[in-house]
């Protein structure tokens, strides 16, 4: 069966030149070229067929993908929308309804724009350190490089995001952010969230607006109770932008859930929902409430095409 690959996305922008030139995002015209490449070599499905056949509800005759957006940013409605528009495209988006709504700046955001402010992560790990009794510990469990980034970079995410206790970790993370980004969070939020009217434009013009949570929580971290009233939180957005509440599609904040987060979906009438394990599709063998999804990184212009297996241009070869 040929394969079809669902393509996670998250910020999509001009960085280079902009006031944020160390953030990690997708520059438009390298955008513009991977869509080329898509269209090149895939069917680029709405939502709602690719849903149906990742339900196994339908079969899939040609390669195809799927192109979902996280964390509903403004880049969504201003770059990334009229370019899919122009080219007769639709995606699914997934922003928190705590963003778009109540204008609250994600912690994995501050993260984000802290470390891409210009400030040394060397530094801002020695300023954590100077508010835990020992950091030996966690120097020794955190502070090594991975991926792309720096030991020192990791370390900053890693105490920030997980490590320290809660109420440290977002008094640490709030100072660092008011300090080297911005000393107002609403502000900033409405700069860099889709709101509820840019979200509604798009669902008219009949892209998918999913849920990705209320408050952007590691779900898998918390009782049944507690996800079931982030997962219903989450639908005021669905309400505030005129979509119908059963029938939704979910994407898991940082890719984690439990038995216990497929139960609540389940009962409240989730459709599809979408994890960050990387690997392509095997629509009607993967659970419609756990479909993996692959990184733009890992496509053109970003990377090396991908082996040709089951793409547009092998399938020609072969007949």
């Amino acid at each position: 069966m040929p394969q079809l690959d669902v393509i996670m996305y998250h910020f999509v922008r001009p960085v280079a030149g902009s006031a944020w030139p160390h953030l990690k995002g997708l520059e438009v015209a390298a955008f513009e070229a991977q869509l080329d490449y898509l269209q090149a070599t895939y069917d680029i499905l709405p939502p709602d067929d690719a849903i149906a056949i990742l339900r196994g509800e339908d079969t899939l005759t040609a390669p195809a993908c799927l192109l979902t957006f996280d964390d509903g940013y403004k880049d969504h409605v201003t770059h990334v929308f009229p370019r899919l528009e122009a080219r007769g495209l639709k995606a699914a988006f997934f922003p928190p309804a705590c963003a778009a709504l109540d204008r609250v700046v994600l912690a994995v955001n501050k993260i984000h724009f802290i470390l891409a402010s210009g400030a040394d992560p060397a530094e801002i790990g020695a300023h954590i350190d100077a508010h835990i009794a020992d950091p030996q510990p966690y120097r020794r469990r955190h502070h090594h490089a991975f991926g792309y980034d720096t030991a020192d970079v990791i370390y900053v995410k890693r105490m920030l995001q997980h490590a320290l206790p809660d109420a440290l970790r977002q008094a640490l993370t709030d100072a660092l952010f008011a300090k080297v980004v911005s000393a107002d969070p609403a502000d900033f939020a409405d700069t860099l969230y889709c709101n509820a009217d840019d979200l509604r434009l798009m669902h008219e013009s009949g892209h998918l607006i999913g849920s990705h949570g209320d408050a952007h929580v590691w779900l898998n971290a918390l009782p049944i109770d507690a996800q079931r009233a982030d997962i219903t939180r989450a639908l005021r957005l669905r309400d505030a932008i005129g979509a119908p509440r059963h029938g939704f599609a979910f994407c898991y904040p940082y890719g984690g859930y439990n038995a216990d987060t497929l139960a609540c979906l389940h009962a409240l009438g989730c459709t599809a929902a979408f994890t960050t394990r990387m690997a392509s599709t095997k629509p009607g063998i993967d659970a419609a409430l756990e479909i993996p999804r692959l990184d733009t990184n890992m496509f053109p212009p970003r990377a090396a095409a991908p082996a040709a297996r089951n793409t547009r241009a092998s399938c020609a070869r072969a007949s």
